[in-house]
């Protein structure tokens, strides 16, 4: 791995058929998280998967392999063969936080994560946040407001394709 002090600036460029969002990080208080989504997709772990789960006004979760295309498997139910252990913090959930989707078990996140779309507060100190997007709340907004269906009413009726995504160095 990289030396973490000459990556610290960078920044994640998530490329979806939707556009782009970009995100930073937050290694003071997320480092183990921050490390694993960085070595995710510097793998190529996230191209090809999907927002799996949306809902307006709250989120849109993306990250599980089982949204890959022919992939088996329930969407939302896949990891990437380990769980994390959760590095719970102050950082407020809102609009454009990014943050570590997770089964009932705190320590159960592995790769899976969602983009707050509205205030989420009541998450705070319960799932680990990480960053925030710093461009594409117009993509957010988008990607927000695709209809859905399912019991929950959060199945996009449109894929949302993760195509890559890209760690790149913050602009000054």
């Amino acid at each position: 791995m990289s030396n973490p002090a000459a990556t610290a600036n960078e920044v994640a460029v998530i490329k979806t058929n939707y556009g782009e969002l970009t995100l930073a990080f937050w290694p003071d208080v997320a480092p183990k998280t921050v490390e694993n989504f960085k070595k995710l997709a510097t793998e190529g772990f996230y191209n090809g998967t999907a927002f799996h789960r949306i809902i307006k006004g709250f989120m849109i979760q993306g990250g599980c392999p089982n949204t890959k295309k022919g992939a088996r498997g329930m969407p939302g139910t896949g990891d990437p063969g380990y769980k994390l252990k959760a590095e719970f913090n102050n950082k407020p959930h809102v609009r454009g936080v990014i943050s570590m989707a997770r089964a009932q078990d705190p320590n159960s996140a592995g790769c899976q994560f969602f983009i707050c779309h509205g205030d989420a507060r009541f998450l705070d100190r319960q799932y680990t946040a990480f960053g925030q997007l710093t461009a594409g709340d117009d993509v957010l907004e988008r990607i927000a407001n695709i209809p859905c269906s399912g019991p929950e009413r959060s199945t996009p009726s449109d894929r949302v394709e993760i195509e890559c995504i890209t760690l790149v160095a913050a602009q000054a």
